[in-house]
């Protein structure tokens, strides 16, 4: 059998995307899925989303991660997808989707995607950062010289500490580099690897930079492109967040599986 795919990336984060409408694709079969994401073997990602059908919603989005494992929330991919689902018909200039965390909805303007984000609890202090779940779990630490970090030994020593057993966490290094400017580098979980920008991951790291005296609207820069995070904040926590920045499909094909 053969498989129509759509390759797309969101500053760097890229995905493949599949249409299953119609429920065609083996999503239990996590080598598979491993395989397409492979870049020797496959078509190469950091995951494989699923577009499919939603009885609330425009449509459901199914995350992957790279090595085949069911993944949580995305928030790049979701940027991602929301695209994909304009270039299919399903939308127009806005939309509202089901995906691991809940419903969300999302705006677009060209290739600029605005996704809303679900509310974000307060953080905890844990080792030398700040762990907080914008969907996905992340570690925030703030550090200098963020150049010269080491991210992938560095990161996945984290990644698998005690602390977040028994499904690990994704750890971020973030250097404050203005009044409203971060700059964010980002080990991912299931990729095993530093990925060019992970949208949850600078959520994260923007919520995370209100301990450090810093706004509601931080712009953030990644190895693969710049991104925006604004926000409100109340006693609970955080609300009405929203991810912005561009994504673009890079090529489609047909390949057998």
């Amino acid at each position: 059998m053969s498989i129509i795919f759509f390759k797309y990336q969101s500053t760097g984060n890229d995905f493949v995307l599949i249409d299953n409408r119609k429920g065609n694709f083996p999503d239990k079969d996590n080598a598979l899925t491993h395989k397409l994401c492979d870049r020797k073997f496959g078509i190469g990602a950091d995951g494989l989303i699923l577009l499919e059908t939603s009885k609330i919603a425009d449509f459901t989005m199914q995350y992957y991660n790279a090595d085949g494992s069911p993944g949580s929330f995305c928030g790049n991919g979701s940027r991602a997808i929301v695209s994909f689902a304009k270039f299919l018909g399903i939308i127009e200039s806005s939309s509202s989707f089901e995906a691991y965390d809940g419903l969300h909805e999302a705006l677009i303007s060209g290739n600029i995607i605005q996704v809303k984000m679900a509310d974000v609890q307060n953080g905890r202090q844990i080792l030398n950062g700040t762990f907080i779940d914008t969907g996905s779990p992340h570690y925030v630490e703030f550090v200098e010289n963020l150049d010269k970090i080491d991210v992938v030994q560095q990161g996945r020593a984290v990644r698998n500490s005690v602390e977040f057993e028994p499904n690990g966490s994704n750890i971020n290094y973030v250097e404050k580099v203005g009044p409203d400017k971060l700059k964010v580098r980002t080990y991912e979980r299931g990729v095993e690897n530093e990925t060019l920008s992970c949208g949850t991951g600078v959520t994260a790291s923007a919520i995370a930079a209100i301990t450090a005296g810093m706004g509601k609207s931080i712009n953030i820069s990644t190895l693969g492109g710049d991104l925006k995070v604004s926000f409100e904040q109340n006693d609970n926590g955080y609300h009405n967040i929203w991810l912005e920045g561009p994504t673009e499909m890079v090529f489609s094909g047909e390949i057998e599986i």
